[in-house]
């Protein structure tokens, strides 16, 4: 049996694995850099919240980090420095979790074209298959038995719709039937 976690699951996962970083990030200090593995929690909330969820976490990360580092004593030159490593991180982590919210995305439609195409080819595979129709008035005999006219049956199979015309021929047999022609 699958496991299914709920978005609320997900989320406080994604949260206890960021505080996790966070503590791993302080406790070695600046110059061992855990950077990168930020990108999972984010990826994560990407996967599961969608881009909000990635911002959130993107957020919260970058946060956590720029707490971490303060935390470990590191000192920058200028406060600029801090503020740009903070925010070449969050923007990294930003672009990880936009790129996996959106393959998310893109994933779930093609999963339902291809769940419309699946559909459209199993009643392909119904127009394939013999009709039984009467040679004179050609009503087609559903597989409940009953007879239907034909545009009954495509339209309640295919979700089509039929206008009804004379063919050039037909029009001019029938015109000529009733003496609308000039002979």
């Amino acid at each position: 049996m699958r496991l299914r976690l709920t978005a609320l699951t997900w989320a406080l996962l994604t949260v206890i694995i960021v505080f996790a970083l966070g503590v791993v990030d302080w406790r070695t200090g600046y110059e061992l850099n855990f950077f990168v593995f930020y990108f999972l929690p984010v990826s994560i909330g990407a996967w599961y919240l969608g881009f909000v969820g990635a911002v959130s976490f993107a957020i919260l990360s970058a946060g956590i980090w720029f707490g971490a580092d303060i935390l470990t004593g590191h000192t920058y030159t200028s406060h600029f420095f801090a503020v740009w490593d903070t925010l070449v991180r969050l923007v990294s982590i930003l672009a990880m979790g936009w790129s996996v919210s959106k393959i998310r995305v893109l994933l779930d439609h093609e999963r339902e074209v291809t769940e419309t195409l699946r559909r459209s080819i199993s009643q392909i595979k119904v127009l394939e298959t013999f009709l039984p129709i009467c040679a004179k008035c050609k009503n087609i005999r559903n597989p409940e038995g009953v007879w239907q006219q034909l545009e009954v049956y495509i339209g309640q199979h295919f979700n089509t719709q039929f206008s009804h015309s004379y063919c050039p021929e037909c029009a001019r047999k029938i015109m000529g039937e009733a003496g609308l022609l000039d002979k």
